[in-house]
C-alpha cells in the first residue's frame, strides 16, 4: 500500500508541479488585453466551424458566449452569397448606475465593456454560401 505523501510525489513529477503558474493565467474579463481577445477568438472561431446551419451555430455560439457572460443583439438575416454581420458585444445587460463623478441628476448607461476598452467589442459574423447550399460561417471578435 502506498503511503498518501508518495502519490503525491509521484502526481507532482507527472504534472510539473503541483500549484498553477500565477502569471501564466488570463484574467478573461480585462478585454484591453489583446492576449484575452485572441482566446476569445480562438473559442469562438472553434464554435461556428462545428455546425452545418447558420442557425444552429449562431444559438450554440450564443449559450457559449452566455456561459461566460457576454450577449449579443438579434442577428439579422442573412441575404445574398456572402456578407458580414458586426454585431455589438455586451456583458449581461451592461452597465447602469450611479459612478464616483457622475452628476446627481444622470445615470451611467453602457455595454459594461466600454469602460474597460475604448469603443467595446464588435461579434463579427462572415457568412458564405457554399456550391452545395450550405453556408460557412466563420466568427471574430474586434
Amino acid at each position: 500500500m502506498k503511503r498518501f505523501k508518495k502519490v503525491l510525489n509521484e502526481r507532482n513529477a507527472l504534472t510539473g508541479g503541483g500549484t498553477a503558474d500565477a502569471a501564466n493565467n488570463l484574467n478573461m474579463q480585462d478585454y484591453a488585453n489583446p492576449a484575452v481577445v485572441r482566446a476569445l477568438n480562438s473559442f469562438v472561431g472553434t464554435i461556428c466551424d462545428k455546425h452545418v446551419f447558420p442557425e444552429q451555430a449562431i444559438g450554440v455560439l450564443r449559450n457559449q458566449l452566455s456561459k461566460i457572460q457576454l450577449t449579443f443583439g438579434e442577428v439579422p438575416m442573412m441575404e445574398g452569397e456572402s456578407g458580414s454581420v458586426e454585431l455589438p458585444l455586451s456583458i449581461g445587460a451592461g452597465r447602469f448606475g450611479k459612478g464616483l463623478e457622475t452628476p446627481y441628476d444622470e445615470f451611467e448607461e453602457d455595454d459594461g465593456i466600454s469602460h474597460i476598452k475604448e469603443g467595446g467589442l464588435t461579434l463579427v459574423i462572415g457568412y458564405e454560401r457554399q456550391e452545395d447550399n450550405s453556408c460557412k460561417l466563420t466568427a471574430s471578435v474586434k
